[in-house]
């Protein structure tokens, strides 16, 4: 059985009249790495907040390597934190920045040497022990602020919106890096991120996090083919709201609204061969746009306009022209819950026995 090692238990966090925290239950097994998934206020932040000690829970427990920290003092808890805009010390090199709180912990120099070195070959800064922060790019100083919070080997690694402050090329390294440092390390990390890319990428398992509740927790693959609440459907991938579904094939009698996702319509031209003719609509081309890998497809079906995606190699569809649509399946939504529904074409075809 896997080791429990992060626990919230029942925790709330109020500011003011505002419920940052609603009833937060959360368990973090050693080693993982976990994305906090929401959008901003919805919560994230105050519970990186409270598990390192920076606020106070107004309720409920907090449980890191199976100790109550409740009431343990910051400086007490074995945390490393990562923050956005680096927090380095501008006039402190590269080796002084990593070496910062090792001095504080009193470690004698011949180990602050030796670690510091074995964490700027880690993170990839060889030869740059000498520069200070403003020599480096945001990349490498975003590297310095990780070493420096794996120093003095913490319990827990909390990161707060880690790869804001870099550009979008520099942000895509850097997730793998930190995936891979994680893994190299074994340290059990949290971070908070809206981006929901990020966290699919990087993450074990995410957290989407709601006005202070917890959404959902799971895999990223899990979360995202299996979304639970009306919420989670929407946060998550590209997706259009349909609200007559009992209009198209393959779902007559579903009477809730659903979201359908580009990835579920298939669009063929008239000529090209359909592999579920039975559930097949004829619709119309609204626009294409160029997306680099693939084509995005508007169309139009039963008065509503649908999302699909179309290979840049195959042949162009025209704005007006017919063609055919195919949706795979929907998650369908109602007030409080939300699930997948699958074309019954497809079902039928599978449950069929030769």
């Amino acid at each position: 059985m896997a080791e429990e090692y992060v626990k919230l238990v029942g925790v709330n966090k109020y500011f003011g009249d505002f419920k940052a925290s609603d009833n937060i239950d959360i368990s973090i097994e050693k080693g993982k790495l976990i994305g906090l998934l929401g959008p901003s206020g919805s919560g994230k932040t105050t519970i990186l907040k409270m598990l390192a000690g920076l606020e106070d829970a107004d309720s409920g427990d907090i449980y890191i390597g199976g100790e109550k920290v409740n009431q343990v003092k910051p400086s007490e808890r074995g945390i490393g934190f990562v923050f956005q805009n680096y927090a380095l010390f501008r006039y402190k090199t590269v080796y002084e920045n990593i070496a910062f709180g090792l001095k504080i912990a009193k470690w004698n120099k011949a180990d602050i040497k030796n670690r510091v070195m074995e964490l700027i070959e880690l993170v990839g800064l060889r030869g740059f022990e000498k520069r200070y922060p403003s020599q480096l790019s945001g990349g490498q100083r975003q590297r310095v602020a990780f070493a420096r919070a794996i120093a003095t080997e913490p319990k827990l690694l909390l990161l707060d919106e880690p790869f804001a402050a870099v550009d979008a090329k520099v942000r895509k390294e850097l997730r793998a890096w930190l995936r891979e440092l994680i893994t190299k390390v074994g340290i059990t990390s949290i971070f908070v991120t809206h981006d929901q890319d990020e966290a699919t990428e990087v993450a074990d398992e995410i957290i989407i996090m709601n006005r202070g509740r917890v959404e959902q927790i799971g895999s990223p693959v899990e979360i995202y083919n299996n979304p639970k609440t009306p919420f989670v459907a929407e946060f998550l991938g590209e997706n259009v709201k349909v609200s007559h579904v009992e209009d198209m094939r393959g779902f007559e009698g579903i009477a809730h609204a659903a979201l359908i996702r580009p990835e579920y319509v298939v669009i063929s031209k008239k000529n090209e061969l359909v592999r579920y003719p039975a559930s097949t609509e004829e619709g119309e081309v609204i626009k294409s746009v160029f997306r680099g890998s693939l084509i995005e497809v508007t169309v139009r079906l039963h008065g509503q306009e649908l999302i699909g995606y179309r290979q840049v190699s195959q042949p162009l569809l025209h704005d007006g022209e017919n063609v055919n649509i195919f949706i795979q399946k929907m998650n369908i939504i109602d007030e409080n819950t939300a699930y997948v529904v699958e074309n019954e074409t497809i079902t039928a075809a599978e449950s069929l026995v030769i």
